[in-house]
């Protein structure tokens, strides 16, 4: 197995390994001479030598030269001091060609032998004539990298919505991927605002936890799952992993919180699903607020109690009103009788009147 030692570029970024050779003694935070593709740089060991895996080690694996001596780390701080002045100086070219760039920072490296320079921008750029104004002016070895948003906020440096330093810039040392199923899984609101970092992006800390989130929603109901619990039947509207408990509504619309292994999983007696999860021969709702829509609903259209006694009341007193309206008929003298007899014998006949047939025109015979 080979012996490696780990080293970085700048403070807070990817670790290398590199083969320390002769210098087993190394130690953390020591600076040494590497070779690189581009060169000798000076660098900083964070892990000192130590065996790993073959399987770790990726591509040719390059050495350690030398320790670095006072003077490399002198020239190291000369080259760091002019960054700041070359930086205004890039910035100033890149308006005088016109380009819609956005140049971040620039590094010297420890000699002044090379200058790069980091710049945003949303598309491709051709900086062929802003690169040679630079080697005029600079006199070295000109090198342009373009970085994205994130990139631009780990060299920037800032404060996040923690109220403390960035974690790409105090710890994090590589970026991991972020989607918004980790929100999701935190039941986190999918505001933009509210999960986008200083970059624009979703946040770096939404996959610190989401690893333990995913292992507790196992073992929750799903949200407008059907229930047992000790009080009855009841629905799912809220999950709460980190207490590892459910917030269930019973028939009697009463909200009430249980824990999860209070929860009667068999429900196979009742022809409901066999767990917690509601089952496939559950009908689910959309969602707890879909759920309390149509409940509001429900209470809306339904009439006051004392409303609905009154209308009630009127019905049955209209039905009694009727019935002796119809003793009355029935108790009339013959004469009213007589002409409503009349009456109805001259209703029949207007009914069973028939509307002539329409005539041709200039024919005699009837419109069949």
């Amino acid at each position: 197995m080979p012996v490696v030692v780990g080293i970085q570029f700048k403070p807070v970024t990817k670790l290398y390994h590199f083969s320390p050779g002769e210098y087993l003694d190394l130690a953390s935070d020591d600076f040494v001479i590497v070779d690189t593709a581009k060169g000798q740089e000076v660098a900083q060991v964070v892990q000192p030598p130590h065996v790993i895996e073959e399987g770790e080690v990726v591509g040719e694996m390059k050495g350690v030269v030398r320790r670095a001596n006072a003077w490399d780390l002198v020239q190291k701080d000369l080259w760091e001091h002019k960054e700041r002045e070359a930086l205004a100086i890039c910035r100033s070219k890149a308006r005088e060609s016109n380009l819609d760039i956005k140049i971040v920072r620039c590094e010297y490296n420890y000699d002044g032998g090379r200058l790069l320079i980091y710049f945003a921008s949303e598309s491709r750029v051709d900086f062929r004539d802003l690169v040679r104004d630079l080697a005029r002016i600079f006199r070295t070895r000109i090198e342009m990298r373009q970085i994205g948003v994130r990139d631009e906020a780990k060299l920037l440096d800032g404060v996040g919505k923690c109220g403390r330093q960035l974690c790409c810039t105090s710890w994090l040392r590589e970026f991991t991927p972020v989607s918004i199923r980790m929100a999701k899984n935190q039941q986190l609101p999918l505001n933009p605002d509210e999960i986008s970092g200083v970059c624009g992006r979703l946040l770096c800390c939404l996959s610190y936890e989401d690893l333990y989130y995913k292992e507790q929603n196992k073992k929750m109901p799903k949200l407008g799952a059907e229930v047992v619990t000790p009080q009855g039947v009841g629905r799912v509207r809220h999950v709460h992993p980190l207490k590892e408990s459910v917030t269930v509504m019973l028939e009697n619309s009463v909200l009430a919180e249980f824990a999860v292994v209070d929860l009667i999983s068999n429900k196979s007696s009742s022809g409901g699903s066999c767990g917690t999860c509601g089952g496939c021969t559950v009908k689910r709702r959309a969602g707890a607020e879909e759920d309390n829509a149509a409940y509001r609903k429900q209470s809306a259209a339904r009439p006051p109690v004392e409303a609905r006694n009154e209308s009630e009341d009127d019905e049955d007193g209209e039905g009694v009103d009727l019935a002796e309206e119809g003793q009355e008929t029935d108790a009339g003298d013959a004469e009213s009788g007589a002409n409503a007899e009349g009456a109805s014998g001259n209703k029949s006949r207007r009914r069973r009147r028939r509307r002539p047939r329409q005539r041709r025109p200039g024919s005699d015979k009837p419109v069949s």
